[in-house]
């Protein structure tokens, strides 16, 4: 058995798995167990959730809006 913590709502799950970790924690039940730490599960994914959200771990919008920004500059001064 393995906890699985979703950083990004703070769920947690304890399941069954063979993923290697040297994490661990306390479920419910006082017992301790291996833990894994995931960006997005069930509880945060928005095809579950029904919402969309933004997840931007590793600065991925601001790189894309930075590349868009100078290609829309780019076709204002050959306009």
């Amino acid at each position: 058995m393995v906890i699985f913590s979703d950083n990004s709502s703070e769920a947690r799950f304890l399941v069954g798995s063979t993923a290697p970790t040297d994490l661990t924690d306390k479920w419910e039940d006082g017992e301790e167990y291996p833990l894994i730490k995931v960006d997005v599960s069930s509880d945060s994914h928005p095809f579950y959730t029904g919402q969309e959200k933004v997840m931007d771990t590793a600065g991925r919008v601001e790189r894309f809006k930075s590349r868009a920004g100078k290609v829309s500059d780019r076709k204002k001064k050959k306009a």
